[in-house]
């Protein structure tokens, strides 16, 4: 079992930036690809960036490519989300989610989540 607790979220400008961070708790956090993903209000969840337990491997959809990335820091079992250059459409909540090995970018893939940052971008 993993449990995910995020924070980080906040109100901020357009052009400005935020980091979101994911704490994992349970064993073996490297053994679990974590994504992100965010749901804004009247929309469904939707993938954002996810990274493989290593670390090596990330990936980003169009919509942020170029200005979030994703880290991890398995010693400290924590995963990041360095948001720069944020826009208003960035509004959502932003979940941090958890599965075995495999990275993938579809929510019924991941079997742990977390329970959401607001992230509020003003124009």
């Amino acid at each position: 079992q993993v449990q995910l607790v995020e924070s980080g979220g906040g109100l901020v400008q357009a052009g400005g930036s935020l980091r979101l961070s994911c704490a994992a708790s349970g064993r073996t956090f490297s053994n679990y690809a974590m994504g992100w993903f965010r749901q804004a209000p009247g929309k469904e969840r939707e993938f954002v960036s996810s990274i493989t337990g290593s670390g090596i491997t990330t990936y980003q959809t169009d919509s942020v490519k170029g200005r979030f990335t994703i880290s991890r820091d398995n010693a400290k079992n924590t995963v990041y989300l360095q948001m720069n250059s944020l826009k208003p459409e960035d509004t959502a909540v932003y979940y941090c989610a958890g599965r075995l090995f495999r990275s993938s970018q579809y929510v019924d893939d991941y079997a742990y989540w977390g329970q959401g940052t607001q992230v509020t971008v003003s124009s």
